[in-house]
């Protein structure tokens, strides 16, 4: 029986390890996207891979609806920060004027996605979401998308 716990403590200091060293690496290859910000008065577009939703984007693996709002453009985007920063793993990086940048991290594998904001005309946020690393993101970035509209509209209409 002490040789089998042995081997069960020693399993789970291995998993404990590896899963501290995975978290290290994913930080170590996962740097800031350097297509970040607006060009040409638009987001980027976003890349071949299905880690990626835009407002931008026309296909139906990438396209998502901008967020929407009306009145006042400062109230709007001070909604939009404070949901942002409610969200759990998540951290502002950039707000100016009618643009933003929030950082996340997956809870399980601290894997990040860049989430942006642009208000590309009054009443309308144009939304670009894409993960850092990997191929597929199982939704994730369409499933943040979605709880900060939601989030935004409530917070908006209270």
């Amino acid at each position: 029986m002490n040789r089998l716990l042995w081997w069960i403590v020693g399993i789970i200091a291995v998993i404990a390890v590896g899963y501290i060293v995975l978290r290290v690496l994913v930080v170590q290859v996962s740097p800031m996207p350097e297509n970040l910000g607006i060009n040409q008065n638009r987001l980027a577009p976003c890349p071949d891979t299905p880690n990626c939703v835009s407002s931008y984007a026309s296909d139906a693996e990438h396209a998502i609806e901008p967020l929407s709002y009306t009145g006042e453009q400062a109230v709007a985007m001070d909604t939009l920060e404070q949901t942002l920063r409610d969200l759990p793993r998540s951290q502002l990086v950039t707000r100016e004027d009618g643009y933003m940048h929030a950082v996340l991290r997956s809870q399980m594998m601290g894997f990040f996605d860049d989430l942006e904001f642009y208000v590309s005309e009054p009443g309308v946020i144009q939304v670009r979401s894409a993960a850092r690393l990997g191929q597929s993101d199982m939704g994730a970035n369409r499933r943040y998308v979605e709880t900060i509209r939601q989030t935004f509209n409530a917070r908006l209409n209270d």
